[in-house]
């Protein structure tokens, strides 16, 4: 807890090889990442679901592999947020739904990610308009704006009306000095934010190749602004953000006060998944 909003943080997915023997212990199947990922963190971001409806086995894998409390975030499927640009979704959209909701209690926000195509022209402006309005209130949602014409007033109090949060950016898109600024006034009673970076050079995600300790202490100074203004924060990093996103979060993690899982326990339990 920082403030009054609970603080969950994690990755931008769990399955990479390169996190071996970094973050997974030595010999880890694929089938048991996700176990031994949801001992150190309790929430994720799932990306594979930008590129599709997950299959009704995945769905229930996902949930059988981690303990009560963890959270999914999920992406939109870029059917809706790319191809079809948000217009004529709703069946789409429900599909989507109706799949992911397996997940219970264990599904957290819906992450709506648009294109830097994606402009905020007055016929995209009704478009959006239109497509957070019949965004069902049941769930959370949250957009990602990857064009600067956006960030307007007129767009946050659209979002405001409907409790949709406003994605904080750590990316090349946006400039990252905006992202103070809106966590000023949060969107929604929970916030989403997510660390980029601006690089697309790395390669090797076994370990952090950037220094990030100026960024991450930033951060961690607009995590505490959110964290006085919502209910729940969560925050997910990308390996593109300093090389190696275990590290990133549990850098995080240490400056809002919480504790990383020690690697120790990691291995004690990736002993269980590892190949014979």
């Amino acid at each position: 807890m920082l403030g009054n909003a609970e603080i969950l943080l994690g990755t931008q997915g769990w399955n990479y090889e390169s996190w071996m023997p970094s973050f997974y212990p030595h010999g880890t199947k694929p089938s048991g990442m996700l176990d031994v990922y949801a001992r150190a963190f309790g929430t994720v971001e799932v990306d594979s679901t930008a590129y599709g409806i997950p299959s009704d086995p995945a769905v229930r894998g996902w949930r059988t592999r981690v303990p009560p409390g963890f959270v999914f975030a999920l992406k939109v499927p870029q059917a809706i947020t790319h191809e079809r640009r948000l217009k004529d979704t709703t069946p789409l959209l429900r599909r989507f739904l109706d799949r992911v909701a397996q997940l219970d209690d264990l599904l957290g926000p819906l992450l709506v990610q648009l294109s830097p195509g994606f402009r905020a022209t007055e016929g995209n402006r009704a478009v959006l308009r239109d497509f957070v309005g019949a965004l069902p209130t049941e769930y959370r949602w949250a957009i990602e704006f990857r064009h600067p014409g956006w960030m307007s007033a007129a767009t946050f109090e659209l979002l405001k009306s409907r409790n949709v949060a406003t994605v904080l950016v750590d990316g090349r898109w946006i400039r990252r000095e905006f992202m103070a600024e809106l966590a000023i006034e949060p969107t929604a009673d929970f916030s989403y934010v997510r660390w980029m970076g601006t690089s697309r050079n790395l390669t090797d995600f076994s370990r952090p190749l950037l220094h990030r300790a100026d960024d991450f202490a930033w951060w961690s100074e607009v995590i505490s602004t959110l964290a006085e203004r919502v209910q729940t924060v969560y925050g997910y990093a990308s390996n593109t953000y300093d090389g190696h996103a275990p590290h990133s979060v549990r850098a995080l993690q240490q400056l809002v006060g919480q504790v990383p899982v020690p690697p120790e326990d990691l291995r004690e339990q990736g002993e269980l998944f590892q190949e014979t």
